[in-house]
């Protein structure tokens, strides 16, 4: 297999080949890498959404829009599917890189991560990477500046002229669309959590609607966590059976039912206060080979009209 971060970065160079189309603008920084804006400043839309979603996953997920319900009125809803769930949801699409800088705030995923290969995923994965170029998608409210750059460069182990920086509010369309392709990633992630191995989940596929661009970042941030944990279906093929597949869904929570701004304001914003079992899809239907099918977890429309401004 080819690189997660050269995948990744004929990703890069279709955005910065059809810019105009997707509503993006890219620009160089004094250092010599490259800011995408899919939506800080940048309008984006549908189609830089899902791109965005492919780039974070290195090119790894079929990502595609339909058209759904929720309420009972049309929504769009995003379809992620990939049969390498380990590489393409842990290793590269998971937020797993706080950029907590002296000037700068933000939230990295994509395969840069793998370059580092310092969380606990990549050792079970058993898998890092080393590569002249390095793309690192950026969830911030910022442009990205030449210390983001540097410190991407530095711990990537690349020249700052060789990192790319995709980024986006989440307050955006892009921000919005690549949220709601997240329900695969979380399901799986869910599984690793609970001691399930990885590299035995063959194939993870899973939907969400796209929320409403919200008017502020922390309300964009719950729409989009309440649009994977109250409306995203998952559909995983794994290997081995095991006890744990049965609490993957979001409902095995004792946090579940509350609209996630209101659970992120009642713990003051500080995550590792909230109950992890909440960060899972709505509903889950996992296949054993040979095995069990498992299922669970039910779509919350109410909470989901309410948290996108529907009622």
């Amino acid at each position: 297999m080819e690189p997660l971060n050269r995948m990744a970065i004929e990703l890069a160079d279709e955005a910065l080949d059809f810019a105009d189309e997707l509503g993006v603008v890219p620009h160089e920084l004094p250092s010599g890498a490259t800011v995408i804006d899919f939506g800080i400043e940048a309008d984006g839309g549908l189609e830089a959404g899902l791109l965005l979603a492919e780039l974070q996953t290195a090119g790894l997920a079929t990502v595609q829009t339909r058209m759904d319900t929720v309420a009972d009125f049309p929504r769009p809803h995003v379809e992620l599917a990939t049969d390498q769930p380990g590489l393409a949801l842990l290793g590269s699409q998971k937020a797993g890189w706080e950029l907590a800088l002296s000037d700068f705030e933000g939230l990295g995923s994509g395969p840069a991560r793998a370059q580092v290969a310092e969380e606990t995923e990549y050792q079970r994965l058993e898998y890092a990477e080393a590569f002249d170029l390095s793309v690192l998608s950026v969830e911030t409210d910022q442009q990205p500046t030449d210390s983001v750059a540097e410190h991407v460069a530095e711990r990537a182990g690349v020249d700052p002229q060789a990192v790319y920086l995709p980024a986006y509010r989440t307050a955006s369309l892009a921000g919005s669309v690549s949220g709601a392709g997240r329900a695969a990633e979380l399901a799986v992630f869910r599984l690793f959590e609970l001691g399930y191995d990885p590299t035995d989940v063959i194939t993870a596929s899973g939907s969400a609607p796209v929320p409403p661009v919200a008017a502020s970042e922390e309300t964009a941030m719950g729409r989009v966590n309440d649009a994977v944990v109250y409306g995203g279906d998952v559909h995983l093929t794994v290997r081995e059976d095991d006890s744990v597949l049965a609490d993957v869904a979001s409902t095995a929570a004792v946090t579940y039912g509350e609209p996630f701004e209101a659970i992120y304001e009642r713990v003051d914003w500080d995550l590792s206060q909230i109950d992890p079992a909440v960060f899972g899809p709505a509903r889950v239907t996992i296949d054993v080979l040979g095995g069990p099918t498992y299922t669970a977890g039910d779509r919350h429309e109410s909470i989901l009209a309410s948290s996108f401004g529907l009622e």
